[in-house]
């Protein structure tokens, strides 16, 4: 049975924090299931609020190996790439 594929990519532009960190975890977990091994998360920059609490959320993850500000070509300071277990 061929495993579902999902998108390397979650947009969580105009979400507030209590309903993306709900997101961020079904994404990760459906990312880890369809076999990626990096994923990228674009809060945006705006207040910076939804950057901060999803990196607090990413580093105690248990699917995360890695994370870090996306480079220019994944949205730079508006994305977090994401490096999962394998």
């Amino acid at each position: 049975m061929k495993k579902p594929e999902i998108d390397s990519q979650l947009d969580l532009h105009g979400n507030l924090v209590e309903e993306a960190l709900p997101k961020v975890d079904d994404f990760l977990y459906s990312a880890y299931k369809s076999g990626h091994d990096r994923v990228w998360i674009i809060h945006g920059k705006g207040t910076g609020v939804l950057k901060l609490e999803v990196s607090r959320f990413l580093a105690r993850h248990c699917l995360v190996r890695s994370f870090y500000t996306a480079d220019k070509y994944h949205g730079g300071d508006g994305a977090t790439q994401v490096n999962l277990i394998k």
